[in-house]
Parts: C-alpha cells; structure tokens; sequence
C-alpha cells in the first residue's frame, strides 16, 4: 500500500513540472535545489512511477506525470480552500437545511423566502418537503428533517421545539360557487353550520379542528362531517365538487379554484344580542419550529433569515 504523501510534496513536484527546471523551481519555492530534487526522486518512489525524464541539460514530464498536473493543481486549489470554507461553514455560509412545510405558506411566503434566501446563501442546499403537522412532528423526532413551517391556532405551537411565529391569519369558509350561501349578501352563523363540512382529520391540525369544533359547539351544534382530507387543495376540489363547506386558512384563497367563493368574517350577520357586524371566526398561525438543541450553523443562519423578516399578518 502505497503511504499517504505530505502537501508540500505535490506542491514540489507542481513546481517543478510548471517550470521544468529543477533550480528554477527551488527559488519558486525558496528552497534550495538538493531537497527538491530529493523529494521528487523520493515521490517517484513511493508511488512506483517515474515522473520526470532527466538530462543534464533537461527536464521533461513523462506522460505520467502530465497526467497529474491538472489533478494536482485541483487538490492544492482545494486544500488551500478548506480553511474558508470552514469558517463558512462555522457562520452557515454553507451546509443544508431539510425544512418542511406545509400547503398554506407554500402558497406565496415559502416561495419569496426560498428565492431571498439562495441569493443570500447560495452554498447553502435548502431542500424542501411539503408534510401536515403531524408528518413534520415525526420527522423531526426521527432527525429527517432540520425544521418545519407548521399550522397551528394562535399561541398553540407544538411543544418541545423552538419555534417563531411567522404568519398570522383568520380563518374563511369555501362555499359552491352554486349554492345559495355564496350568493346571499349576508350570511347567518346557524346557517352556514347547518351544512355538510368538509373537513380535515384532527390528528394533523389538533389545535385548529378544537377551534372549529368550539365555533359548532358554542351554539349548541355538532358539525355533519361529509368528508375528511388531508391536503387543503383537496378540501377545497371537494367543495367545488358541491360534498359541502369548509373553514380554510385565509391563504388558501390564493388557490383559485373554479367552483369555489370564499366568504370572510366580515360577511356573517352579527350573532343576536351582539352589536359587532363582523363575526370573531377562528384564526391560525404558521411557526416555523426546530429542535433547539440543533447544531446546525445553516439552520441557524436560515433561522435568523426568516426572523429578520418579522412576523407576516
């Protein structure tokens, strides 16, 4: 087994293959000429190769050794890199984030924060999955992922993880475009819960399915769940389909989706014995969350990125 060979050797040997002239090498590399000529003779030993054709009045590469010079000049180029690259490293110039997210800040943030993000970090890999709540969750606790842009009622982020709220928003009802509630200038609470719902399941979206069963619950009604699903544009291809209404996060509006109207809060008739026009609807927030024993320098830059921009209402 051939052993392994210093740097200062293959910078030698460039040296002398760039100038052909071993005491023109030696002043290149402020040495004298015997130590050179001996580490040359001794690379050419250790690795069973000859590497230069000698004369008294020349040098030449063999073609050997002309078929290292350009691997040569690339390992040194790298060698010499190494240092800032792991000062880069260290300050999360470099490395990779694994971050999830789910359907609704894929809709507009995720994608001006990705394209901000790789002009900042060009040499950071941000690699991108899109999971429910609780598919991140499990991800994390396995280390799959370095972090996840969850879903989850105001104030109720997932425990056990950093988090920092990067979005707010109120939750709007997906109606037929052929039903009557999409025409109706105003539309009554009663109503509207009286309808088939179109649902997710809780396990994905806890805090919000409890926000919304409460909204049912505070007037005495239990909600006819038509159907479940997972992913909000499949809720909102079920509504369009006439299977019933559903409460969506506000930024699923952004999925236009022909057979679908949307009707906000301000468009319900105040409860009775109430005097405000606009009806307090349940509302949600996107945090992005992380193990906080992470140590991962390229999260944190990411981490710092996301917060720099505040909180988005």
């Amino acid at each position: 087994m051939t052993a392994s060979i210093d740097l200062r050797v293959w910078r030698q040997f460039l040296a002398v293959a760039e100038e052909l002239h071993f005491g023109r090498a030696a002043t290149r590399l402020h040495m004298t000429q015997p130590p050179v000529t001996q580490a040359i003779a001794q690379l050419e030993k250790a690795i069973g190769v000859r590497l230069f054709d000698r004369t008294r009045r020349s040098v030449a590469l063999t073609p050997a050794g002309a078929a290292l010079v350009p691997e040569v000049r690339d390992l040194l180029a790298r060698a010499q890199a190494l240092p800032a690259r792991a000062r880069a490293a260290a300050a999360g110039e470099v490395g990779r984030v694994r971050l999830a997210f789910v359907s609704t800040i894929g809709f507009e943030r995720l994608p001006a924060w990705v394209r901000e993000f790789r002009a900042l970090c060009p040499a950071v890999a941000l690699e991108l999955v899109e999971a429910t709540g609780d598919v991140q969750l499990e991800a994390l606790a396995r280390g799959e992922i370095d972090a996840g842009l969850v879903l989850h009622s105001p104030g109720a982020a997932p425990a056990g993880l950093a988090c920092l709220a990067v979005a707010t928003e109120p939750l709007v009802l997906a109606v037929p475009t052929q039903h009557p509630l999409a025409r109706v200038k105003q539309l009554e609470l009663e109503a509207v819960l009286a309808e088939p719902l179109v649902a997710f399941p809780r396990r994905i979206l806890p805090s919000v399915h409890d926000a919304i069963l409460a909204l049912y619950h505070g007037v005495g009604r239990v909600p006819e769940v038509a159907q479940e699903a997972i992913q909000m544009q499949t809720i909102v291809n079920l509504v369009s389909g006439g299977l019933g209404v559903a409460w969506v996060p506000e930024s699923v509006t952004q999925f236009r989706r022909a057979g679908v109207v949307y009707r906000t809060a301000a468009e319900f008739a105040a409860l009775p014995g109430r005097r405000r026009a606009a009806l307090a609807l349940p509302g949600c927030e996107t945090s992005l969350v992380w193990p906080a024993a992470s140590d991962n320098p390229a999260l944190a830059r990411f981490v710092d990125f996301v917060r720099e921009r505040g909180l988005a209402q």
